[in-house]
């Protein structure tokens, strides 16, 4: 992929590297220092095509938990399984992941859009805008450029719209898995809402636990499966779907909250 070209979407390949990789530096600490991130299943990463494939997340901070994904894949890409040891992976990295955000968010200051030109796929949300419920017809732009996208490479999604947990997936994740037909990776997050500021900026506790859980691909039937039962079968995937407070009372999971925030690792591998 030589590094004077540009992307689908007009972005230089040479800038995106030097801000992935400057991005990469400042931030690797808050995973493997202030706090210590656990991966699981990524040596899933290194099976997978390199273009057409779509991860889908639950979603706890606007930023840090795609920057640690973009660690995590490049990390797994250079031969660290589980681990983002020696910030060495850097040094090549992935320059066709792209992710998903609210244009809104995206356009909310300088930050975030340098952080844009390093992957960001903006799209408008269809049912909240500027901290208020709205209903708008999805632009279909916006799920043209998720096409384009997936057709250069890897796109992550994080397909509750939103940070708060428990919420519904919006069924343009399931409409876009239909007409573009990738292959579905999960992944589950979690500590990064105790870790950082809703945002993903500001580290706002140290010594928390942090984990990324990668899950096998799963198998959909693109023409026969409903928009529906895809996005029933995403909500499992991710631990989001509505029996999983079912079956850890409310309560549990605010003392798990409480402990975890608490919790501090006194024995970390290095």
């Amino acid at each position: 992929m030589p590094l004077l070209k540009k992307n689908p979407f007009g972005h230089i390949l040479l800038i995106k590297k030097w801000l992935i990789q400057v991005a990469g530096l400042m931030t690797h600490r808050r995973y493997r220092g202030f706090n210590e991130l656990q991966i699981e299943g990524s040596e899933l990463i290194n099976t997978l095509p390199d273009r057409g494939v779509l991860f889908v997340s639950n979603h706890q901070t606007y930023f840090a938990d795609v920057v640690a994904m973009f660690h995590v894949f490049n990390a797994s890409l250079n031969g660290r399984v589980d681990s983002i040891r020696n910030v060495g992976y850097l040094r090549r990295p992935k320059l066709n992941i792209y992710y998903i955000a609210a244009r809104e968010t995206m356009h909310s200051g300088f930050l975030p859009k340098v952080m844009a030109y390093a992957g960001a796929i903006s799209v408008e949300r269809t049912w909240r805008e500027k901290g208020k419920d709205i209903k708008r017809e999805v632009n279909p732009h916006d799920t043209e450029n998720i096409g384009i996208a997936l057709e250069d490479g890897w796109v992550i999604t994080f397909p509750q719209g939103t940070t708060k947990p428990w919420k519904p997936i919006r069924k343009g994740t399931a409409h876009i898995i239909k007409e573009y037909k990738p292959i579905v990776v999960p992944i589950v997050i979690d500590g990064f809402r105790r870790s950082f500021d809703k945002k993903g900026l500001r580290i706002k506790k140290k010594g928390i636990l942090q984990s990324m859980v990668i899950k096998e691909p799963l198998h959909i039937d693109y023409d026969n499966e409903t928009v529906d039962e895809i996005v029933e079968k995403i909500e499992y995937a991710i631990e989001q779907h509505p029996s999983f407070l079912k079956v850890i009372p409310e309560e549990a999971l605010t003392e798990m909250e409480e402990l975890n925030e608490a919790r501090r690792w006194s024995n970390r591998p290095r």
